[in-house]
C-alpha cells in the first residue's frame, strides 16, 4: 500500500491520491491540495474508492473539494461523510483536489483513482460536461436502451452568453421515486456549482419537472444514483433566451424583486406585540411551508436570526430548499425579528412561514410558530391530507 502525503503534484494516464496517513486517521487542522494533470486533449476522471470524513449535512467541518483546472477553477463538488459520489469529470486535462479538516472529529479519509479519458466520452462510469451551444440535449447514461447504472454522479454545466438566460425542459423523466428524493435524484442549481442555497429544485419519480428558467446565464444540472434500484432515466433539452429588457414606458418598479425577498427588520415591525394569531388549522393553508424540527444552529445578523432546522417531518414543502445527507434533512430559515417569534437552539418547533426566491424559509412576527409535541403530529397529518 502506498504512503500518502499531504497533497502533491501528480500526472500521467492514471494514478491514485489519498488523504495524509491513509488508512490511518487523518490529522486535524490541515489543508492538503493535489494538482492532477493528464495528457493534453484528455479530461480527468476521478473515482472515489473509499470516503470516511466527519459527517455534516452541509459539509462544514471536514470535506473534500474538487475543482476544474489548477487555479480559480469552478468547483465541481464538495463531499464529506461516508457516501461516495459517482465519478467526477473535469472540463480540461487539469483537476484540483483539496481536503480540509478542522480540530475535531476525524475518520480514515479517502482514496481516489484518477484517469485520463476522451472529452465527452459516454459510458456507464461517468457522464456530464460543459454545454455552450445555443440549444442542446443531455441524458442519463444508457438512455434510451436500458436503465441508468447504479452509483453514478453526472453534472452538466450549461453556460449561455452574459446577456442571455437558459430555459430547461425535461421531455421524458423516470428516476427512482421517494417522497424526499433521498436516493436517486436530479438537482438543478442557478450558477455553476453545487450549492444548496442556489438550488432551484430536487426531482425524482416519473413526472417531469415543470420548465425551468435560470436567473442568470449559468445552470448546473446534477444527476445522482445510489447503489440500489435504478430506472429508465431522462432526457432534457435546453435553449438560450434573451433577457427581457424593460420597456421605456414601464415604471422602474416592474424590474424589482418581489417584496417577500427584500423585507428587512424595521423598528416598527419588530416592536409589534409578539403574539401568534389563529390556530394550526387557520395558518396551515396561508403558509408556504409547514415543518416540524429541531433548531441546531442560530446566528444573529443585522437584527434577524438565521437558523438551521434539523427536520423531523415535512407537511407542506412549497419551494423550501431542503438539504439531504443520508437520512437526515435540514432547512435554513430567517426569523426577520430575532426575538419574535423566539426560538431557541436544541428545542423542537412547529414552524410555518413563507419562502424566499432562494428557497430559504422566512418567519415574520405574525407567523405561526409553537413548541412541537408528539400529540401535534395527528393534527398535522390530518391537515396534510386535506385540500386547502
Amino acid at each position: 500500500r502506498p504512503t500518502f502525503a499531504c497533497g502533491g503534484v501528480v500526472s500521467g494516464e492514471s494514478g491514485f491520491i489519498g488523504s495524509e496517513g491513509f488508512p490511518g486517521v487523518y490529522p486535524p487542522n490541515s489543508k492538503c491540495t493535489w494538482k492532477i494533470t493528464v495528457p493534453e486533449g484528455k479530461v480527468v476522471v476521478l473515482s472515489f474508492r473509499y470516503l470516511d470524513l466527519e459527517s455534516d449535512n452541509l459539509c462544514r467541518y471536514d470535506f473534500v473539494d474538487i475543482y476544474n483546472g489548477h487555479a480559480n477553477g469552478q468547483r465541481i463538488g464538495r463531499f464529506c461523510g461516508t457516501v461516495k459520489p459517482g465519478a467526477l469529470v473535469s472540463s480540461s486535462n487539469k483537476m484540483l483536489v483539496q481536503m480540509t479538516s478542522d480540530a475535531n472529529t476525524a475518520g480514515s479519509g479517502f482514496i481516489a483513482k484518477f484517469s485520463a479519458a476522451e472529452p465527452h466520452e459516454r459510458g456507464d462510469q461517468y457522464c456530464g460536461g460543459r454545454l455552450e451551444k445555443p440549444s442542446g440535449s443531455f441524458h442519463t447514461p444508457n438512455w434510451p436502451e436500458r436503465d441508468y447504472p447504479a452509483g453514478v454522479t453526472c453534472s452538466w454545466h450549461i453556460v449561455a452568453p452574459k446577456n442571455q438566460l437558459i430555459e430547461l425542459k425535461f421531455e421524458k423523466f423516470d428516476v427512482e421515486r421517494d417522497n424526499y428524493c433521498r436516493y436517486d435524484y436530479v438537482a438543478v442549481f442557478n450558477g455553476g456549482e453545487i450549492n444548496d442555497a442556489r438550488r432551484i429544485g430536487k426531482y425524482c419519480g416519473d413526472s417531469p419537472p415543470a420548465p425551468i428558467l435560470s436567473e442568470k446565464n449559468e445552470l448546473l444540472v446534477q444527476f445522482l444514483s445510489d447503489l440500489s434500484l435504478t430506472a429508465d432515466g431522462f432526457i432534457g433539452h435546453y435553449k438560450f433566451r434573451p433577457k427581457k429588457l424593460p420597456t421605456t414606458t414601464a415604471p422602474p418598479t416592474t424590474t424589482t424583486v418581489p417584496a417577500t425577498s427584500i423585507v428587512k427588520p424595521t423598528v416598527a415591525l419588530c416592536q409589534q406585540k409578539c403574539k401568534r394569531s389563529g390556530t394550526l388549522e387557520s395558518n396551515y393553508c396561508s403558509s408556504n411551508f409547514v415543518i416540524t424540527g429541531t433548531v441546531i444552529t442560530t446566528v444573529t445578523r443585522a437584527g434577524s436570526l438565521h437558523a438551521t432546522i434539523s427536520i423531523i417531518n415535512v407537511y407542506k414543502e412549497g419551494n423550501l430548499a431542503i438539504q439531504q445527507a443520508g437520512k437526515s434533512m435540514s432547512a435554513k430559515i430567517l426569523v426577520v425579528c430575532k426575538q419574535c417569534p423566539l426560538i431557541r437552539r436544541g428545542l423542537n418547533y412547529i414552524i410555518m412561514g413563507q419562502v424566499e426566491e432562494d428557497g430559504r424559509g422566512k418567519v415574520f412576527p405574525n407567523s405561526f410558530v409553537m413548541s412541537f409535541k408528539t400529540k401535534n403530529s395527528k393534527i398535522l397529518n390530518a391537515l396534510k391530507n386535506k385540500t386547502c
